[in-house]
């Protein structure tokens, strides 16, 4: 029988490489759902490959554009409440994969319409864990992370206790400005702070790289995810990316988690569940394994690492702050409104201000808290700058 699944933002790099898998095997999957925001073109052209009947384009007037043409046997809709209509019982799977906070809604709301549900929007993660594991509980919706780090983790503890495990270590790449001096930061252009050595990213995370704001993010994920605490885990830098997590475990094994650089390893591995299925990889890279070259973060060039220290173990707004200053920082450095150093300068300066402290007391209860906290973040930062 075919598996029936949803793509939530199939027109990004996640969506268009689990787009890819598909592709090869597609008389085993039925494509229920697709989901853009602005990118009406592509979306149609997905929908038509693979005869999808129902399309979500959240962009006004990419919407208005699409129910001009009439598109035969395929209906749009233009938000997530027609995922009501769109499903009458619970699907196989769905890949959440939409970017930024905006990702946090959908992901919430269709938790209760598959049985699997793949995350890799860092944003709906952080923000609303507690809300989307609230979900997960009440409609028996498993779960898998994407991010390729987390899910070597996911992968490493199949078959292991985490009252096993000592400490956890995340892999950063360094980014596009691992060996760039610290003093030429202030003059960083956007085409140097994108232009990430080993992966294909969007503009966003690609600077999340180059500040190293990813990792301060994957570090709370990872917290989330697999409920430990902040000081269990750690990042150490390894600029050819091939090992992604390194778990060592107090009966003194230690798992060095290792994949090619591509993201279709950790999306192909939560489509399949290695049900006897195969992708085709790149060989045993010797040269790689011979010259890992771990090192630790240089926090003096790279001071978002420090955000960290000013986290609780338990889930907090403050959380949810640093993302929302982070993306609405991001897009003004990408706007070209501020320089690139601003972008940590400025979050650094907000975390500490006394009248957001109250935030790291403050525990996010529903959708509406956090998106009302991110209205407030993004007035502020302008009024700042």
């Amino acid at each position: 029988m075919k598996k029936k699944i949803a793509i939530l933002g199939s027109t990004g790099s996640i969506g268009k490489n689990l787009i890819e898998i598909i592709k090869k095997d597609k008389k085993n999957f039925t494509i229920v759902l697709l989901t853009a925001d602005k990118n009406y073109k592509e979306l149609i052209t997905q929908a038509k490959i693979f005869k999808v009947k129902n399309i979500i384009i959240t962009n006004k007037k990419s919407y208005l554009r699409l129910k001009k043409n009439k598109i035969k046997n395929i209906k749009i809709f233009n938000d997530y409440e027609s995922f009501n209509s769109i499903f009458k019982k619970k699907i196989d799977y769905t890949m959440s994969a939409i970017s930024g906070i905006h990702g946090l809604e959908p992901t919430i709301k269709i938790i209760k319409y598959t049985k699997k549900i793949a995350i890799a929007n860092k944003e709906a993660i952080i923000c609303g864990w507690h809300l989307i594991k609230k979900e997960m509980k009440r409609y028996k919706t498993l779960f898998i992370p994407v991010d390729s780090e987390h899910f070597s983790i996911f992968y490493s503890l199949q078959g292991n206790k985490l009252s096993n495990v000592q400490k956890i270590y995340l892999t950063a790449s360094g980014g596009p400005l691992n060996n760039i001096s610290k003093n030429k930061f202030k003059t960083i252009k956007i085409s140097e702070a994108i232009n990430h050595p080993n992966w294909k990213m969007g503009k966003k995370i690609s600077v999340d790289s180059a500040t190293m704001m990813n990792k301060v993010f994957e570090i709370i994920e990872a917290k989330k995810i697999f409920n430990l605490k902040y000081e269990i885990l750690d990042v150490l830098v390894h600029p050819s990316s091939y090992v992604h997590a390194i778990i060592k475990y107090k009966d003194g094994m230690i798992d060095i988690i290792a994949h090619d650089t591509n993201m279709k390893i950790p999306i192909f591995n939560s489509l399949y569940d290695n049900k006897n299925k195969t992708i085709k990889t790149d060989k045993l890279n010797i040269r790689k394994l011979n010259f890992l070259n771990f090192k630790k973060i240089d926090k003096n060039k790279f001071p978002s690492i420090k955000i960290i220290n000013a986290l609780k173990n338990q889930d907090t707004l403050l959380e949810t702050l640093i993302v929302l200053a982070n993306d609405e920082l991001v897009n003004l450095f990408l706007l070209k409104k501020i320089r690139f150093t601003d972008i940590t300068n400025i979050l650094l300066r907000l975390i500490n201000m006394n009248e957001l402290k109250k935030y790291n007391q403050k525990k996010p209860t529903n959708i509406k808290s956090i998106l009302t906290l991110n209205k407030f973040i993004r007035m502020k930062i302008n009024n700042l700058i």
